[in-house]
């Protein structure tokens, strides 16, 4: 898994390896380091007072699209018991 800025410039260029296991591999950790931010700006963005609507025009998706996956801590980051 990443952990910090060298990591991730390290992975994004992996991503481009012309060998596919080391591509393929880092676009999945590119993926799960996006799900992840994109929880935390969204987590941030609702805790700051921001609708739905405006969280989704930002993230270019609709309002019910972002609600229905992070409304009531269905997010990537929230504990699933």
């Amino acid at each position: 898994m990443l952990t910090g800025m060298a990591d991730t410039a390290a992975v994004a260029t992996a991503a481009a390896d012309d060998d596919p296991a080391v591509g393929l591999r880092a676009v999945r950790s590119l993926r799960v380091l996006v799900e992840r931010l994109e929880a935390l700006q969204v987590d941030n963005a609702r805790g700051r007072g921001w609708t739905w609507e405006q969280i989704a025009q930002l993230l270019g998706v609709s309002r019910q699209a972002v609600h229905k996956k992070y409304a009531r801590g269905r997010g990537p980051l929230r504990r699933r018991d």
